[in-house]
């Protein structure tokens, strides 16, 4: 296992860049009683460099979240009684993701509400190596099901302590108490029989020092404050990861940069609001400078 300590690099963008060059991204989220969610992580996929975001909704909330984020694009989809996602939804997603190619990394579960289809729908990603960010309440629905060797292929799941409790059974405190070797064993389990393969299956185990392990390196990272313990952060950080993974960064890449961005704005935002105050939103607000500070292109404009 390596410890890895140097924050990864962006590729620098080409002059004759357009849309397409910096990857189409994929927002699978939201429910009648989570609006926020999905455009936050929208948000940030923007500002993190996606060339194209879009949001896939319930049919009923798309009207109410689409005006949230305005630069992105949205597509109202099938929902059941309670404003999630209907089984119907997923044969949709996976015609648009599969057979007409028209995103190029899906980040699933931010505001998604207790959507039992999406168990299916991310295990069809997986095999078709769709690279994906799977947050929050997918989660959650994983954690009900046997998901051992599920998320073999190119996919960074972003649990925090309780949610990776309920992946691995246990309890919260087990997970804090020994984060290194959990956030490991995640890995090994997202790999499943697959442990001799290269693989990309990333495990970002949120809370103070956020880990990133792939299952051969480790990634401390060393930015963020108390601040960021607010409803909305980790959908931020779904957004950003996705956004990098589409700009061409391997998924342990995007994962730790991520991290690393999105703790470091929150730490400028809070050198300006304070801890107490600081709010989800705060981050989108801070991140063109977190960005700005981090970034050494990876090679030059040409």
């Amino acid at each position: 296992m390596r410890d890895i300590h140097d924050v990864p690099k962006i590729p620098g963008r080409p002059c004759d860049a357009h849309k397409g060059t910096f990857g189409r991204v994929l927002i699978v989220g939201g429910s009648r009683n989570y609006l926020g969610a999905p455009a936050l992580a929208a948000n940030a996929a923007l500002r993190s460099g996606a060339g194209l975001v879009t949001m896939a909704l319930p049919g009923s909330v798309q009207p109410v979240i689409a005006p949230l984020a305005w630069c992105a694009t949205s597509w109202p989809l099938p929902e059941d009684e309670r404003g999630v996602f209907h089984t119907d939804a997923m044969p949709e997603l996976l015609d648009a993701i599969l057979h007409r190619k028209l995103y190029n990394v899906v980040a699933v579960g931010p505001g998604l509400g207790d959507c039992k289809p999406i168990v299916p729908f991310i295990a069809e990603l997986n095999r078709a190596k769709i690279p994906c960010v799977v947050d929050a309440d997918a989660l959650n629905r994983l954690a009900e099901v046997s998901w051992y060797g599920l998320l073999s292929g190119p996919c960074v799941i972003t649990p925090h302590p309780g949610e990776l409790a309920r992946l691995l059974g246990g309890s919260t405190s087990e997970i804090q108490a020994d984060r290194d070797r959990k956030c490991l064993q995640a890995v090994v389990k997202m790999r499943g029989d697959r442990t001799g393969e290269q693989s990309e299956s990333v495990c970002l185990l949120k809370g103070h020092r956020t880990l990133v392990s792939d299952g051969e390196r480790f990634y401390t990272n060393t930015t963020g404050n108390p601040g960021m313990a607010t409803g909305g952060t980790g959908d931020v950080l779904a957004g950003m990861i996705a956004a990098l993974i589409a700009q061409g960064l391997s998924t342990f890449e995007a994962a730790a940069l991520g991290a690393y961005v999105h703790g470091l704005a929150g730490d400028l935002a809070a050198e300006q609001l304070g801890e107490i105050s600081l709010m989800a939103d705060d981050l989108l607000t801070w991140l063109p400078a977190a960005f700005k500070k981090t970034t050494t292109f990876a090679d030059k404009r040409h």
